[in-house]
């Protein structure tokens, strides 16, 4: 019989991330009270960090501009990036070891499953039974389901399935607690047993062999983590579900080519797999952020933990179906993007990362942060003065890189080593539709940006529809 539990929010042994991140890197008393400063820590600090960096991605477009030698800086620039998109192209991705064996299952570390849901009951079911159906020892796994105060049919059909699956664990929490998603995982990770904790969505759908393959990842002592790919279970939908799943397979192709070169794997929350080691080591879950895989994300790394990734099998989730939706869970990941670089800047400026995480970060908040909100003044410039404008070298070079990073990744993920003329034809119009769908990104970007710098958005529950299908996500 599964347990029920409520959780008490004054509970002791729930953790506190950010408190326990600062106890393992905080500097003697006065750098201390200065990173607890509001410039430095929390909403208001971020508002006046956007600020600063807003003024100052308009001021240096406009100098550069305005001196002779501006063209010759992006020239410069331009040239060393073109040298890193060289390196992830040819780059060849890290081995993935052999699934385990029968043999190797007797031996296998435990995991604990992790699901935060609320008001999920047209998928809850189905999750629970595929992830109480996986080829994995019912001994050394089980599913922890945090029920945030549903007020749908999600409690009734939770009791139901818990009288079939001895592995399934509910937990309750009452109205008005704190920490939306983060709060659910916090307060349920002190009563998990797992060497392995792995966190889904309420609309996952998994292939039963996952652990078997997930699992061998982490035979490397170095990994803290492993992000399985996602793929879009909804894709034939309309125009928006096919470009996130051309989206996704651009970001398996980055993921993949990142992490062989000694750059930076990501966490994409849905499929994402810590160790508990890990997990314990960068004080939690932070509930003071609104895309909490991200934020672990740079915890992970500025803990000196690898972050592994698994292109087959896919986990699988729905996209959302129309333009509204997109945009505001776009601003959501994007706001998130950018709260851990105003977060934890200093951390990566002094931590020992290794120049390899830091060169790769620094490419990457330039071409997907930095480049797209500086095109608005250059732009503008371009209009009226009448000149090329500034930055075309490094939004081509953009451009060019997302074609053939969405191209190969659509390869890759349908295993199509030998190509027809035919499957070429059909790579390429999915990859230039993709691409057309991806320019989303350079209206996000800048207008997150500047709305950061006057309002940062609250953290709240926000329901999303898809194809009829309720969903609740963790959304600002």
């Amino acid at each position: 019989m599964a347990k029920n539990y409520w959780i008490d929010n004054d509970d002791p042994d729930n953790l506190d991330p950010i408190s326990s991140l600062l106890s393992e890197w905080s500097d003697p008393e006065d750098e201390e009270e200065e990173f607890r400063s509001d410039f430095f820590q929390g909403l208001s600090g971020r508002r006046k960090k956007a600020a600063f960096l807003l003024m100052a991605i308009w001021g240096i477009v406009i100098m550069l501009h305005l001196v002779a030698w501006g063209t010759w800086v992006i020239v410069a620039l331009t040239t060393v990036f073109t040298l890193q998109a060289f390196r992830l192209i040819f780059a060849q991705p890290n081995p993935i070891p052999e699934p385990l064996s029968e043999e190797d299952l007797k031996q296998a570390p435990s995991v604990s499953l992790l699901v935060a849901a609320k008001n999920e009951e047209a998928v809850i079911g189905k999750l629970v039974q595929q992830l109480c159906s996986l080829d994995y020892p019912t001994e050394k796994y089980d599913l922890w389901i945090v029920d945030d105060h549903s007020t749908d049919k999600t409690p009734e059909i939770l009791d139901r399935l818990s009288k079939e699956y001895p592995q399934l664990n509910v937990i309750r929490r009452p109205a008005g607690a704190q920490g939306g998603k983060s709060g659910a995982l916090n307060g349920v990770f002190p009563k998990t047993q797992g060497d392995i904790i792995a966190v889904f969505d309420a609309d996952a759908k998994v292939t039963p062999d996952l652990l078997k393959r997930v699992v061998p990842l982490f035979d490397q002592k170095d990994i803290g983590a492993v992000q399985v790919r996602k793929q879009i279970a909804n894709e034939s939908l309309n125009f928006w579900t096919k470009g996130q799943a051309a989206e996704m397979a651009l970001d398996s192709f980055f993921q993949q080519k990142r992490i062989a070169i000694g750059g930076i794997g990501e966490l994409r929350g849905n499929g994402q797999f810590v160790r508990r080691t890990a997990l314990i080591n960068c004080g939690g879950w932070n509930e003071q952020t609104i895309t909490d895989d991200l934020d672990l994300t740079m915890r992970l790394h500025l803990a000196n933990w690898k972050i592994g990734f698994l292109n087959h099998p896919a986990v699988e989730e729905e996209g959302v179906t129309s333009a509204k939706s997109l945009w505001h869970q776009r601003n959501r990941w994007a706001e998130g993007g950018y709260q851990r670089y105003l977060d934890y800047w200093r951390f990566i400026v002094n931590q020992p990362m290794g120049l390899g995480k830091k060169f790769d970060l620094i490419s990457f908040i330039l071409m997907q942060y930095l480049l797209p909100t500086a095109a608005i003044p250059d732009l503008m410039i371009t209009v009226t003065r009448h000149r090329l404008p500034l930055l075309g070298p490094l939004t081509g070079l953009m451009l060019s890189l997302s074609f053939w990073g969405m191209f190969t990744g659509l390869r890759r993920i349908h295993n199509e080593d030998k190509l027809g003329f035919l499957d070429i034809f059909r790579l390429a119009w999915q990859t230039l539709r993709g691409t057309v769908y991806m320019m989303h990104w350079l209206i996000i970007m800048p207008c997150v940006t500047a709305r950061m710098s006057v309002r940062p958005k609250r953290l709240k529950w926000v329901k999303t529809v898809h194809q009829g299908t309720p969903e609740e996500s963790f959304q600002a």
